[in-house]
Formats: structure tokens, sequence, C-alpha cells
């Protein structure tokens, strides 16, 4: 099973409120399979993270169908990766007027669909 890097189509979600270390427990289920298995996967995973994943994942795969002309069917997710984003930052309030700060962070979520190459 070869698959065509040279065709690759990706779709990103930025600034996405979550950690990138939850969202790349799932991301990991999903790198290197085939676009159906990936939406099977991401539909009965119990993870909040699996609805933006989700969302990038079908965006890809339409880029693909628009943009290159390929089908659905053969794509197969070639790359998928989260890098952190900024941080939102805010404080709570501590005993003797003290104020703790708070992070919290943000990702960006990379999805790449590749076809599959063809043995003739």
């Amino acid at each position: 099973m070869a698959i065509d890097t040279t065709v690759e189509t990706k779709a990103i979600a930025r600034y996405v409120r979550m950690s990138p270390f939850k969202v790349r427990r799932v991301l990991d289920q999903i790198r290197g399979r085939s676009y159906r298995e990936a939406l099977i996967i991401l539909e009965f995973m119990p993870y909040k993270a699996c609805e933006p994943i989700l969302k990038a994942l079908r965006s890809a795969v339409a880029n693909a169908e628009h943009n290159e002309g390929l089908d659905p069917a053969s794509l197969v997710v070639s790359q998928a990766f989260a890098d952190g984003g900024p941080s939102l930052r805010r404080f709570r309030p501590r005993a003797q007027g003290r104020a703790y700060q708070i992070r919290k962070p943000t990702c960006h979520i990379t999805v790449a669909v590749a076809p599959l190459l063809t043995e003739n």
C-alpha cells in the first residue's frame, strides 16, 4: 500500500480551544488509515477532540475532491498533527489579594489526505 504524497491535500483548523496533548491522542488513531475508517473511528470515539478533527478531515477531503478531482473512497490520511497555538491567560483570585494565572491552551489541527497509488 503506497501513498502518493505528491498530490497531498490538507486542511487546517486553527485556534481550537483544546490542549494539543488531548488532540494528539485522537490523531494518532487515524493517521495512516483510509478516509472511511477514520470517519468511523472519529464518530464512535468518546473524546471531545473528535469533533474539530472530524471537521478538518471532512474539509481536507472536500478540498481534494473539489480542487484535485480525487475520489474520496481512494483517500488515506497521510498526515495528522496538532501544533500548539497561543494560550489564553486568565486570572483566578487567591487568598490575601493574590492572583494565580490560568492558561487556557489552543491548538492548530492539520489533517492531510493523499490518494493510494494504483499498482499496474
